[in-house]
């Protein structure tokens, strides 16, 4: 009888971790994709850019720094989304970003800036 309460036990903590997505976070900077491209309008007569990241590890990432030396937009990009701080910009306030799902932002400037992932 005890032998079938822990084995219950044991199956009901494993179906718990997969329900979950049990998550180790052997996640790189590599898993967090930035891409970049032209809109085609303007904004403050300068061109627009879209830049969209995701996560491609398993975990969610949080605390997200990218490098954004000289980051200087004609259209206001919310604080939430990207915070400029010296040298960096901090994304979504350090909140998680999932995995797989997209987070879009929207910039105004002459020349694309290059946005990369340099910790979480």
């Amino acid at each position: 009888m005890a032998a079938q309460i822990t084995n219950s036990i044991v199956a009901l903590l494993v179906l718990s971790l997969i329900t979950k997505g049990y998550c180790t976070n052997n996640c790189t900077l590599n898993d967090i994709h930035v891409c970049g491209t032209r809109t085609w309008k303007y904004v403050g007569g300068k061109p627009e850019w879209k830049v969209e990241l995701s996560n491609h590890c398993k975990c969610k990432q949080s605390n997200i720094r990218l490098e954004c030396k000289g980051f200087q937009t004609t259209e206001p990009v919310s604080i939430n989304i990207l915070n400029h701080q010296g040298d960096t910009c901090l994304f979504l306030n350090g909140n998680p970003l999932e995995r797989t799902i997209p987070i879009t932002l929207y910039y105004a400037s002459d020349t694309p800036f290059l946005l990369k992932p340099v910790s979480f």
